[in-house]
């Protein structure tokens, strides 16, 4: 049976919608399970999820990636349905490393379609699985935030955190890095 777990995080509430198998189906920043479910396509939409707890490995993947390890979220399984550029835009955002963002063009030209900036952009708006399929990670060209449906502030925020679980490089003509 399909299930819906919100759990309390640093950066607000945070739910995901799963199916019968454990599968993603959609996930955010919100604590609106209608709003939530409504962002899963009509042909994967559940029609009564269960409210749970806890979604066991997804929700560990949830907190794992809140105290710094965003490792277990990509890891974990997403089912969206769109067409096959929408889908490829999708697969090459699960690679984008945390604290590494993209720009829409090249992520477009990364899913194979090098003049897409714009269907890297509407991919974006239409993911339902936020976190999972990390579009806060997509910036536009010369480094402006673009948007986001979690709001700009959330996607500065989640910047800034995976940045700083980058290691730090020492300063240039610094000793510490020999």
């Amino acid at each position: 049976m399909s299930a819906l777990a919100t759990i309390p995080t640093s950066l607000g509430p945070f739910t995901t919608l799963v199916d019968d198998e454990g599968v993603v189906l959609a996930s955010g920043w919100t604590d609106d399970l209608d709003g939530l479910i409504a962002l899963v396509h009509p042909d994967a939409r559940p029609a009564e999820p269960t409210v749970r707890r806890d979604l066991g490995a997804v929700t560990a993947a949830v907190v794992a990636f809140h105290d710094g390890d965003p490792a277990p979220a990509a890891a974990v399984p997403v089912r969206q349905i769109s067409g096959p550029a929408t889908t490829a835009i999708w697969d090459k955002l699960r690679e984008v490393p945390a604290g590494h963002p993209t720009t829409y063009g090249e992520l477009a030209t990364a899913a194979g379609h090098p003049r897409g900036h714009r269907l890297a952009a509407r991919a974006c708006v239409r993911n339902a699985a936020t976190l999972f399929v990390p579009c806060h990670r997509v910036l536009r060209r010369g480094g402006g935030l673009g948007g986001y449906r979690w709001g700009l502030e959330l996607k500065d925020r989640l910047l800034m955190m995976e940045a700083s679980w980058l290691p730090e490089r020492p300063a240039e003509g610094s000793l510490s890095g020999v």
